[in-house]
């Protein structure tokens, strides 16, 4: 069984501005992060509707992938992601639920990167990403996340 770790914290209050580094996050259920611009219904992609941008998650080790792989340098906020992780294989929990800190989330989809990042980051990174530009999470139980805590799988019911 595999037990995974949170890194680092991310939001950005408003559409097209840098995401800033935060030592926690509120993370509200029904509706996302407090304070982050897909909580106000503001962020580029709020008009898709749907709980697939309530919390975004990415996998630090890609991020040493594509440094390793492909030269390519890209710090944990310019992600664009609420939570950077380690050790939680994000691809595996579509569907499934999940704990770190004091919130549930529900993997909703995985993330593929668009041009919109490139735009916003001024980096040609988008090839280095696909099919590994992280996970969009749906909070079922809200609560206070920080840089350490754990994300483990939780029990299926039934």
């Amino acid at each position: 069984m595999w037990k995974g770790e949170v890194t680092s914290l991310h939001f950005a209050p408003e559409a097209f501005v840098p995401m800033e580094t935060v030592t926690e996050l509120r993370a509200i259920a029904g509706r996302g992060i407090e304070g982050d611009r897909y909580f106000k219904g503001i962020g580029f992609f709020s008009k898709n509707e749907g709980p697939k941008r309530q919390v975004t998650l990415f996998e630090s080790e890609v991020l040493e992938t594509i440094l390793r792989d492909h030269n390519k340098a890209l710090a944990p906020n310019e992600c664009r992601m609420n939570l950077i992780t380690r050790g939680a294989p994000l691809s595996h929990l579509v569907g499934r639920t999940f704990r770190t800190g004091e919130a549930t989330l529900r993997g909703v989809m995985l993330n593929e990167p668009c041009k919109h990042l490139e735009d916003v980051i001024g980096k040609p990174i988008l090839s280095s990403l696909i099919h590994r530009c992280g996970l969009f999470a749906e909070v079922l139980e809200g609560g206070v996340i920080h840089p350490g805590d754990t994300i483990e799988e939780t029990p299926s019911a039934g």
